[in-house]
């Protein structure tokens, strides 16, 4: 296998299966495993240093979310993500970040709303600059803070566990954030909502702007 993964140091704290998981996906998600390389776990395994077990966990992880295509017998390789694939990721990103807009803003604190709308600013200043990779990055990291301040568990594991397929399928694709792009307003409409904990605005907003509404 031409790309060379380097073995894995635990800490205290560390679960192997997450880091393995964790490890092999931000090789997907960097390009230093492209699509239709294939994935062996043996060697994947001695070049992380941990037994085949958690690596064939992590690959079996990574093909729920559709990152890596397992033909039994036959190959595992990383995929190519199929507009019909980003498509459906952006649909359950938007509904999933609306739902989470609405438990952050009913539940979280003044400093963690604050924090929220520090990280919607910069996101609105992004907006009219149309480059859509760094809008989508500043919009990542103001749904990072709008899910940890959820304080829901099961919503932030599965934000956790889907965020590998969300980067890979949807960072810079245009029509994820065409909307924003086309109308920079929508974000300062975001914004605001956010601002004064108006759920149902920031939910219907955040639709809108996907084109869901």
């Amino acid at each position: 296998m031409p790309v060379t993964l380097h073995p894995i140091e635990l800490t205290v704290g560390t679960i192997l299966g997450d880091e393995v998981y964790t490890v092999i996906g931000a090789a997907i998600l960097d390009g230093r495993l492209v699509a239709g390389a294939r994935l062996r776990d043996v060697d994947l395994a001695q070049q992380l240093g941990v037994s085949r077990t958690p690596v064939r966990e992590a690959l079996q992880r990574l093909e729920r979310f559709g990152l890596v295509e397992i033909a039994v017998g036959r190959y595992t390789r990383v995929s190519s993500p199929s507009n019909r694939e980003r498509d459906d990721t952006g649909e359950f990103t938007a509904y999933l970040m609306g739902v989470a807009l609405r438990m952050s803003l009913q539940r979280c604190s003044d400093d963690e709303l604050a924090e929220i709308v520090r990280c919607a600013d910069a996101t609105v200043e992004s907006a009219p600059r149309g480059d859509g990779l760094e809008l989508f990055l500043r919009s990542t990291t103001m749904f990072e803070q709008v899910t940890k301040a959820s304080g829901n568990s099961v919503l932030i594991g599965v934000i956790r566990e889907a965020a590998l397929a969300i980067q890979r399928n949807l960072s810079g694709w245009h029509p994820f954030i065409a909307g924003g792009i086309a109308d920079p307003g929508a974000y300062v409409r975001l914004r605001d909502c956010i601002a004064a904990r108006d759920a149902d605005g920031a939910e219907q907003t955040l639709r809108r702007l996907h084109g869901l509404a």
